[in-house]
């Protein structure tokens, strides 16, 4: 039997995987932030949440007086929580590394700093960075830089206390905003685990078991394991077992796995043959949704329902299986990305919603297909090609293009970009050279329909009036 929430009653059982979720979906808790109900909630639990999240997945829960952060222990490189702008947008680099840069800038302020003031100390910085700059009589850079701040306005390190941030943006000559510095939730927004100056690659920030000072040992060896496994559940859309090396994949298979995610959050895991996932009906935990609204969320889940159709076709007209990259060739591909960035200099080298769910069973319901030719124990997924892909979502475009939005729809190279990087991020599909893996959970999209909303818009009465009266429909004499 799980031991988790061993000190809450039947009664308040509810409350408390509330409080979970909460702290799990914003691992920064403020006063205003994400709600003024949401810190009370968690400091009300935060022993038996301090307890819990450490013996189960192994974060910290770290909680001051006007404060609760959640570190996470960070086993992979995650693309799915993005910073978003005032207009919702994913930030860019150019907003990162203003936000850090502003992080910077305000430890050298006192209590109070003004939006220029503040610009124009990031400014100096930003001009040493090869590439970067921020010109304050440039609209774009503004704009990206007002982005930072409302970023941590919206979390409370910073507070207005007079003027508007937009106002600023759109005239600076004309404009001004000052703001309250808040140095508690500032240390709570950036508490980095390890000493940035030492990272030679990103990956340098992963294992964060060691970076926390958790357990370590061979003695503590299946227990952090036995953590890992809950992580991967826990944090992303399936844990496929294909990718799970022998240690870990007996504690995805543990009956206690599921035992204890369950009682900690209170949603359900469901297992399948080819992995294990907890699901979230609500979208309480979850921060990305899927389906959901929007052009690029419709036009993934139409494509999805397309590609799914694909990979039950037999015969001659049967897909290409080829192997997917393991999880460990994509971490391995997604840091020499971001490692091409890193800079040098200064671096001190270290030694070392519209589908129902299916009653949960060990059958498959995704249907990956095998080949019986390839090598023993790899896994081969169908293949689709980029101008298979192109060519389906024109088709979507054509049927549907007329509930997407204006700038998408005209641009279907871009629509269809985004549209794959939302089903490669839900472990639908693997983005490969030349086109896409199909992943055993895309099953469940299959057959998926949808229909346009069309509005009926009244015309003007003058007009209506003039179509109404007979004499007026024909002007000739």
């Amino acid at each position: 039997m799980s031991r988790v929430a061993e000190g809450v009653s039947p009664l308040e059982l509810s409350d408390y995987q509330k409080a979970v979720r909460l702290v799990l979906r914003h691992p920064l808790v403020t006063s205003g932030y994400p709600d003024r109900a949401a810190l009370a909630t968690v400091r009300r639990w935060a022993d038996q949440l301090r307890t819990d999240l450490m013996e189960v997945l192994g974060y910290r829960l770290v909680t001051t007086a006007d404060t609760a952060r959640l570190q996470r222990a960070q086993d992979g490189l995650d693309a799915t929580r993005p910073a978003l702008t005032r207009a919702g947008r994913p930030f860019d680099r150019r907003r990162y590394a203003y936000l850090v840069l502003t992080l910077a800038a305000l430890g050298r302020h006192g209590a109070q700093v003004a939006l220029g003031e503040l610009a124009d100390a990031v400014a100096a910085d930003a001009v040493r960075i090869d590439g970067l700059g921020l010109d304050t009589a440039r609209k774009p850079d503004r704009d990206a830089f007002v982005d930072a701040v409302t970023w941590l306005t919206e979390r409370g390190a910073l507070t207005l206390a007079d003027g508007s941030a937009t106002a600023w943006a759109g005239d600076p000559e004309r404009a001004e905003a000052l703001y309250d510095i808040d140095r508690e939730i500032l240390l709570a927004v950036h508490h980095p685990t390890r000493v940035l100056q030492h990272l030679t690659s990103v990956t340098s920030l992963l294992d964060s078991s060691g970076a926390l000072g958790l357990s370590a040992g061979r003695a503590a060896q299946r227990r952090d394991q036995a953590r890992r496994a809950r992580r991967l559940v826990l944090e992303n859309p399936v844990a496929y077992y294909a990718d799970a090396d022998a240690e870990l994949l007996g504690q995805l298979r543990a009956p206690a796995l599921a035992e204890d995610l369950e009682r900690l959050t209170g949603l359900a895991v469901e297992r399948r043959a080819e992995g294990v996932a907890l699901v979230d009906t609500s979208g309480r935990l979850s921060d990305v949704r899927f389906p959901g609204g929007g052009t690029v969320a419709q036009a993934a889940l139409l494509l999805a329902a397309r590609i799914s159709a694909a990979v039950q076709r037999s015969g001659r007209h049967a897909l290409e299986l080829l192997p997917a990259p393991t999880a460990a060739e994509r971490l391995a591909a997604r840091a020499r990305r971001i490692d091409g960035a890193l800079p040098s200099r200064g671096t001190v080298t270290e030694l070392t919603e519209l589908t129902e769910l299916a009653e949960p069973d060990e059958e498959s319901a995704y249907e990956t297909v095998v080949d019986a030719d390839h090598e023993p124990g790899e896994t081969r997924y169908p293949f689709v090609t980029d101008s298979w892909l192109r060519g389906r979502l024109k088709e979507i475009v054509g049927e549907y293009g007329a509930g997407f939005a204006a700038d998408l729809r005209g641009d279907p190279d871009r629509l269809l970009d985004q549209a794959l990087d939302l089903l490669a991020a839900m472990l639908l599909i693997v983005r490969v050279d030349g086109g896409a893996l199909a992943l055993p959970l895309l099953a469940r999209y299959r057959g998926v329909t949808a229909r346009v909303k069309t509005r009926t818009v009244p015309r003007p009465p003058a007009q209506t009036a003039l179509f109404d009266d007979e004499t007026a429909k024909d002007p000739t004499p």
